[in-house]
């Protein structure tokens, strides 16, 4: 960073600016704050660009589809103004280094830090081509490193029309050696998502060895090199690594992987352990140094603040303002409110008090269908709250991955039991990673909220005399309910076949047992498979000599009861086959494939494009991730996060982690896809509707509705 100048303006569009971060052809980068006090990197271009035909045009296009991105691992777009004088637009400040830097000083990063940086520079492109984008400049200092992960920054909005790599190397049209062949031959029409992985395996290839694939030297040389030549990888040292890097470089687009391919591809990693030991303390080192940044000394003569253009009419102005709360929600790895607003310039809000939330979720293990929809849901469900008007405080967003694992589920509950900030916590996502955070969330006071995890156990505390853990959802317990019901009365079936699985035997157990409490004695005969071994043909031959009309798989493995569906389709079996939530997953469909279909679930779970007081929610949902359908689990991520909001105290600059638990155990929260209340005793939810009845028809889950008033077949 440098200091501003007696050429900088003060402020831009309501951002206070603090220093310089860089220049380059296309204009000045300034580290600015926000009046609320979020920081900034914010872009003002040159005036010469803004007089250019289509530019703004182009500018305003773009600059809106950035606002769209939404991926974890970017930093999205605060506001920008394609009108003014200088076209400016401000992103959320990362203050971490870049990896050239870090590269630079401590040399190649480890293969496998290699492959979850790329797996998550991935993500991250996947997020900015959903948004109708292209990045055009995958380079080295384009991306910064946090302690959780990389983040993409500067999505290719500022490209002049008719630049090449030859006339503008330092603009986002691309960086010689990290270009694609299109872009190097100035094709850059041609330049769609696969120019990003051809970039992206430069930048890997850089990463793995400390130097570019294309070499260094003269741009025309470079980019020569790119077109003609093929890339130097010796460097790389694991094979697979490099083999993966080399197909990202080929020369013909259509030769490259995908997105989607290449993130299957890097695998899965956590985000506590991506980087080798050394560089945690170093970034952490950085971060703080970039974000002690003081208020710059002004005489007292007035500055001029940067012009702006004044529109012809009252009401002409076109201004592109997004979440006023993003510095906390960046620390996380994911985009804040976004909205586009017309008309006059509006004032910039007062700052106000900060609430911080966590959100702790599986999102790159086992769980990770899930938790990615629960991590869009609160998302959505901050950047609406952050948008109101009348709001008295900003939610600030924590995201913390456990990735499925216990151990990791308790150190993310212990970091956010130390980080006083945290008044919250949403989560976990899965039952195993809740139990086990459980005790250390309930000994701080701090509030966990979940709609996913229903042991039963969650509801069991010791050495508190108030538990913290909220299950808004019923507990496992009472899961087959609908079953039972489906069963009676709705498609009755007089004999009924129970399969009990020894790899779950408590939960398997349970669900046997209560259905038997219920259903026609006599009519229910049950056997058990071992927990060794997949193969359940045994079990289902044997059921169906006593003449079933109906099976129910009591287990909770996706894939073990896609076995069971596979051996009952193959038996010829076509009566009610049925399982309760754990049950209902990607992984079941899609091992099960053919044999899925017809099969019934119960669960705590709704589509809210089928509830009509969800239907506001379904459409926001839609719209800001540009899907066709809301993902199973995001609606009771948004109720989630409002209720914490609801029950946080708007009057304080502190919040008393005690005082949020005893507020949220006697309120009554209406949310959008259920009323919730808590006993005050035990902390057991009280909700309607609680359970629902699925099906899954052509491939996919279909949404039956309150298991109550389903009507018979």
């Amino acid at each position: 960073m440098r200091p501003l100048t007696p050429d900088d303006p003060e402020a831009v569009g309501g951002y206070r600016l603090l220093a310089r971060i860089g220049a380059g052809g296309m204009g000045l980068v300034y580290l600015a704050r926000s009046e609320g006090g979020a920081l900034a990197a914010l872009k003002m271009i040159r005036a010469g660009h803004g007089a250019e035909p289509g530019f703004r045009a182009r500018f305003r296009r773009e600059a809106r589809a950035a606002a769209r991105v939404d991926g974890r691992w970017t930093a999205p777009v605060l506001a920008a103004d394609p009108e003014a004088a200088e076209p400016w637009i401000a992103t959320a400040f990362v203050p971490g280094p870049s990896l050239a830097e870090v590269v630079a000083a401590h040399g190649p990063l480890p293969p496998r830090t290699v492959r979850a940086l790329g797996a998550r520079l991935a993500e991250a492109l996947a997020a900015v081509h959903e948004a109708g984008l292209v990045h055009r400049d995958v380079k080295p200092g384009n991306v910064l490193l946090a302690l959780d992960g990389p983040r993409l920054i500067d999505f290719g909005i500022a490209r002049a029309s008719g630049a090449t790599a030859l006339t503008a190397t330092d603009a986002v049209v691309g960086t010689p050696g990290y270009l694609s062949p299109e872009q190097a031959r100035a094709r850059d029409e041609e330049a769609g998502p696969p120019s990003d992985v051809f970039s992206l395996g430069a930048l890997l290839a850089f990463a793995a060895s400390g130097r570019p694939p294309f070499g260094r030297g003269m741009a025309a040389a470079v980019l020569f090199r790119t077109i003609h030549e093929e890339p130097d990888l010796a460097a790389v040292p694991d094979d697979a690594l490099r083999a993966l890097i080399g197909r990202c470089l080929a020369k013909d687009p259509a030769d490259r992987p995908t997105v989607p391919e290449l993130r299957g591809l890097l695998g899965d990693f956590g985000s506590d352990d991506w980087l080798p030991a050394g560089l945690p303390a170093l970034i952490a080192e950085r971060s703080a140094r970039a974000l002690d940044v003081p208020e710059p000394e002004r005489s007292d003569t007035p500055t001029a603040t940067a012009p702006v253009a004044q529109p012809s009419r009252p009401g002409r102005r076109r201004l592109l303002l997004l979440g006023t709360s993003t510095a906390g929600v960046l620390a996380a790895g994911g985009a804040s409110a976004a909205w586009l607003a017309f008309g006059r310039r509006p004032t910039a809000p007062a700052a106000r008090p900060a609430r911080t939330i966590a959100l702790h979720a599986d999102l790159t293990g086992p769980g990770r269908t899930l938790g990615d929809a629960v991590d869009k849901g609160v998302r959505l469900a901050v950047a609406e709250h952050n948008a109101r008007a009348e709001r008295t405080f900003d939610v600030v967003l924590q995201v913390h991955d456990d990735g499925g694992d216990t151990g990791r589920a308790q150190d993310v509950a212990r970091r956010l039991v130390a980080d006083s900030r945290v008044c919250a916590v949403v989560g976990p996502t899965a039952d195993a990673t809740a139990l086990a955070a459980r005790d250390l969330y309930n000994t701080a006071s701090l509030p966990l909220v979940t709609a996913w995890a229903g042991a039963e156990g969650l509801y069991s505390t010791v050495s508190v005399s108030v538990p913290a853990v909220f299950q808004i959802r019923p507990s496992d317990d009472t899961i087959d309910a609908p079953l039972s019901r489906y069963l009676i009365s709705i498609r009755p079936a007089a004999r009924i076949a129970l399969i009990q699985d020894a790899a779950a035997t408590d939960f398997s157990w349970r669900v046997a047992q209560n259905l038997r409490k219920v259903l026609p004695p006599g009519g229910v005969v049950s056997r058990s498979v071992p927990a060794g071994t997949d193969d359940f043909g045994p079990t289902v031959t044997a059921l169906l000599a006593h003449d079933p009309q109906a099976v129910v798989y009591c287990g909770r493995s996706p894939r073990r009861a896609a076995s069971c569906a596979r051996a009952l389709r193959s038996a010829g079996f076509t009566g009610t086959r049925a399982a309760t939530q754990p049950v209902l997953d990607r992984a079941f469909l899609d091992a099960a494939g053919a044999a899925a279909q017809g099969w019934v679930f119960s669960s705590t779970l709704v589509d809210p494009a089928r509830m009509k007081s969800a239907a506001g929610f379904a459409r926001s949902f839609r719209r800001r991730y540009g899907v066709q359908s809301v993902p199973v689990g995001a609606a009771e991520a948004y109720d989630a996060l409002g209720l914490i909001t609801h029950a946080l105290p708007p009057d304080t600059t502190t919040v008393d982690r005690g005082t949020l638990t005893h507020r949220l155990r006697a309120l009554s929260y209406r949310g959008v896809t259920r009323t919730f209340a808590f006993a005050s005793d035990t902390g057991v939810v009280q909700m309607q509707p609680g359970l629902f009845l699925w099906q899954v028809r052509k491939g996919e889950p279909v949404f039956l509705g309150q298991y109550e008033q389903v009507a018979a077949a």
